[in-house]
């Protein structure tokens, strides 16, 4: 007896109301009570065929709802697979970071123990000098001494003569015995005889004039001798000694050929003009730079011991070229500015990797808004600001930029700087512009305070910072070490103040002083070409007090100081040590780190001024190369090497450097970027000719272009691109690079067929009777012959057929008849591989790997 189903049962399964089933019996005459009453298998059946689309309906969704199920599983598996899978990226990455500081410290030690054997070579160096110099003392002493033993004997000897002529009754034995005497004096009486000579001079100074003239006649007769003597024995002295250094080289197999190439270089020139000057490649430079532990860039300057050491490494010796005006304008501390100095600000510069907080930081303290105006949300100046603290005291903040193109910027910042604030970001940790400033601050010898910033968000982990940080020779306070830190937020201002008192106190232990009644002197900080008031220079005062009407030189420029602004565009009066200023009255934009000093004299001025661009001129004549028929067949030998040349044109000088930096450092053996000009200012007719006539492009950064250059470049087809970010300039360069770049060509496999049957052909020789496997083979692709997976042959189809027809292709799974170019020797069982050949664009990381 079937089981009876109650009403409540029915509606579940249905996924319907038990109310709609009541319903439904009622209207059919079926007698039940309430949704408990139970029926029979017929009224179930009309239950069910009534209501059959909800039951479909219900028995999908449960099916659905299992396959959900499954399907968040297989999911959930995934996830599970992935994260693991990114657990053993980040141990591998972990891995390799420790195998990178292993070796960087490897390079440390052995860079550090180089320097110590170039010390100890110049320490003996030194002391062979010092052992010579002893030498050739001894020798003058003791040539000295036998010329005036020589002279005293002499007169001796003639005093003996005569006393004996006149003493004639003396006889002639007497007289051969005394000229026998005189001949063979002792040189300890000669010794005795100069003493006794000698209190014979202090008895006769009171003779008069006569016997003074005869004695200063044999004595200036005897100085002459003895110099004689004294430059004839020193010149054996040298021979000797070179011949002995000579064969002490020959046996330790060390001989150093000396440069038989001089070349002449003022301080301060740039790695690019360095390397013209040697007519080398300026990455080769930059190489042997960082061999030696220094940071350079293509356009950073050098000073004279760099530029000495350089061109040593490279066999060259260098002549100084002093600048003009060069000891007029020595800054020399003397004891008036010891005794009238007065504490100055300290000037502090923010340094850090990109996005880390350092405008935001400045921005808090000063109360305004840069970031806004940066484009991109970066800092792409150096920015000076002279910001007020408590108890009436001021701190000079240098904002440098934190991308990796502003690497000679944040150098420049790192030169100028009194303390370092390295900002780090507690979410991001050390970065690699992290790690290069702390680079530039231990290279200039700077202290410097760790600012952990945004503490504030959820994912910040301080204490990783630390960690860090001790792995690149920081250890903070906290964890035993000498260098202050403050956590802080740039956004909310927790712990700013802290940052500023730790800032005050170093600047306290520095005792930072400087001379205010003097001429001022400083450095430019940046410097670009306003429209409305021409060339204008951010400017940082070192020493003295810099008012308007001041003349001055600037590098090679001369001016006279027309107007003072402080970093908000408002007028001053005078600028004091350690505060910045817009300065206007310059007669042509300056570079960044130029000298700034002020003269009492605008003759004088102008003529160092002139002088020095004279001097220039001279210098870049020098540098400019006209192609000869070696150097194009130096080229031609070295392989195709592809330039893009650009024009550079942009609104600050610190700018243009990091954008020339950053192109010329994409360049590969393949294709290069030549910069052809570079400098502040609109995009000119000047620019369109220039690039027209050498085949360039004009990038514009932050600038706008004349109407006059518009109209000149669309009719001399010239391309004129202006950007606001370096990011943009970099990567469409590097793309246009990427397009001269010759295409990799690859071998792409269309088909292979089996050789089943050779046929004799009366013209066409062998024809092999195929079965196409796998793929296609068409009438213009390439084919290889293989047997036992060993290649044949490797040519062009020359015919291609079905039965007696030609065709142009024959598809997998169909047979076919192919005559190989140029081949016979083929056989049952060999494999025809169809292949064509395909062109693909290749990077620049592609290129620099090759090369």
């Amino acid at each position: 007896m079937a089981k009876k189903r109650r009403i409540y049962q029915i509606a579940k399964e249905l996924n319907i109301s038990h109310e709609e089933i009541l319903q439904f019996l009622d209207s059919h005459d079926v007698d039940v009570n309430s949704h408990m009453s139970p029926v029979d298998e017929g009224v179930y059946e009309k239950i069910l065929s009534e209501f059959a689309k909800e039951k479909v309906i219900v028995d999908r969704y449960r099916k659905e709802r299992e396959r959900q199920k499954i399907e968040e599983e297989r999911k959930q598996a995934d996830k599970e697979e992935e994260e693991r899978l990114k657990e053993e990226e980040k141990q591998q990455r972990l891995e390799e970071a420790r195998k990178k500081i292993e070796a960087e410290e490897e390079k440390r030690k052995a860079l550090e123990e180089e320097n110590r054997r170039r010390i100890r070579e110049q320490q003996e160096r030194e002391k062979e000098k010092l052992e010579q110099e002893e030498i050739r003392r001894r020798a003058e002493e003791e040539a000295r001494k036998q010329l005036e033993a020589e002279e005293e004997a002499r007169r001796k000897a003639k005093e003996d003569k005569e006393k004996a002529q006149k003493k004639t009754e003396e006889p002639a034995e007497e007289k051969a015995e005394k000229k026998k005497t005189t001949r063979t004096v002792e040189i300890a009486d000669l010794e005795g005889r100069i003493s006794r000579r000698k209190k014979r001079k202090s008895k006769d100074d009171d003779k008069g004039e006569a016997g003074k003239s005869k004695r200063s006649k044999r004595r200036s007769k005897t100085d002459k001798a003895v110099e004689e003597k004294v430059k004839k024995t020193l010149a054996k002295i040298d021979e000797k000694s070179s011949r002995k250094r000579y064969k002490k080289k020959v046996e330790d197999e060390e001989i150093e050929e000396e440069p038989s190439n001089k070349i002449k270089a003022s301080e301060f020139i740039s790695v690019d003009e360095l390397a013209q000057q040697m007519d080398i490649d300026p990455t080769d430079i930059i190489t042997k730079c960082f061999e030696m532990g220094l940071m350079v860039t293509i356009n950073q300057r050098l000073d004279m011991d760099t530029i000495v050491m350089v061109a040593d490494e490279f066999g060259f010796e260098v002549e100084e070229e002093k600048e003009y005006g060069e000891e007029l304008l020595k800054d020399v501390e003397t004891e008036e500015d010891k005794s009238k100095a007065k504490p100055r600000p300290p000037i502090v510069t923010i340094m850090g990797h990109v996005d880390h907080g350092k405008t935001t930081l400045l921005d808090y303290i000063r109360h305004a808004n840069v970031v806004a105006g940066e484009a991109g949300g970066i800092t792409q100046h150096i920015g000076a600001y002279s910001v007020e603290v408590g108890d009436d005291r001021t701190i000079t903040f240098l904002d440098t930029p934190g991308h990796e193109a502003f690497t000679a910027m944040r150098a420049r910042g790192a030169q100028i700087t009194d303390i370092v604030v390295l900002i780090v970001a507690a979410d991001d940790a050390v970065m690699p512009q992290t790690v290069e400033a702390i680079n530039h601050a231990k290279a200039a010898g700077v202290p410097i305070v760790i600012a952990i910033n945004k503490i504030d968000k959820p994912e910040a982990d301080v204490e990783r910072v630390r960690r860090e940080l001790s792995e690149h020779g920081i250890l903070v306070e906290e964890w035993g070490g000498k260098y202050q830190s403050a956590e802080l937020s740039a956004k909310t201002g927790k712990g700013v103040d802290n940052l500023l008192d730790l800032i005050l106190l170093e600047s306290d232990i520095l005792e930072l002083k400087a001379n205010p009644d003097t001429q001022a002197r400083g450095v430019v900080v940046e410097s670009s070409l306003d429209r409305g008031l021409g060339p204008v220079a951010t400017v940082l005062i070192d020493k003295g007090t810099l008012e308007v009407g001041d003349n001055f030189v600037c590098g090679i420029h001369a001016g006279r100081v027309r107007a003072l602004h402080d970093e908000r565009g408002n007028d001053i009066e005078v600028v004091k040590p350690g505060q910045p200023a817009r300065v206007l009255g310059f007669d042509d934009v300056p570079q960044a780190g130029d000298a700034f000093v002020v003269l009492s004299e605008e003759r004088e001025a102008k003529k160092i001024s002139a002088e020095r661009q004279k001097q220039r001129r001279e210098q870049e004549l020098r540098l400019s190369k006209l192609t000869t028929l070696d150097e194009i067949s130096r080229q031609i030998k070295e392989g195709k090497v592809r330039e893009l040349s650009v024009v550079i044109k942009g609104d600050a000088d610190g700018s243009i450097e990091a954008i020339s930096d950053s192109l010329q450092g994409l360049s590969t053996d393949e294709v290069a970027v030549n910069v052809v000009h570079r400098g502040v200012g609109m995009i000119s007719e000047s620019d369109v000719l220039l690039a027209a006539a050498s085949d360039a492009i004009i990038l514009g950064f932050h600038v706008s272009t004349a109407p006059q250059a518009i109209s000149l470049a669309k009719r001399e087809n010239v391309e004129i691109r202006n950007y606001r970010v370096i990011y943009d300039a970099v990567n469409e360069i590097k793309l246009a690079l990427e397009g001269l770049l010759e295409p990799e060509e690859r071998e792409k496999v269309t088909g292979e067929l089996e050789v089943r049957q050779i046929f004799q052909v009366p013209r066409a020789g062998k024809v092999a009777g195929c079965y196409v496997t796998s793929g296609k083979i068409t009438r213009s692709s390439r084919a290889k012959v293989l047997r036992n997976d060993n290649e044949l042959f490797d040519g062009e189809v020359d015919t291609l057929r079905r039965f007696k027809d030609d065709v142009k292709e024959v598809n997998e799974g169909y047979e076919c008849g192919v005559a190989l170019d140029g081949f016979n020797d083929i056989e049952p069982g060999d494999v025809i591989q169809a292949y064509e050949i395909i062109a693909v664009k290749r990077t620049l990381e592609q290129s620099a790997e090759a090369s």
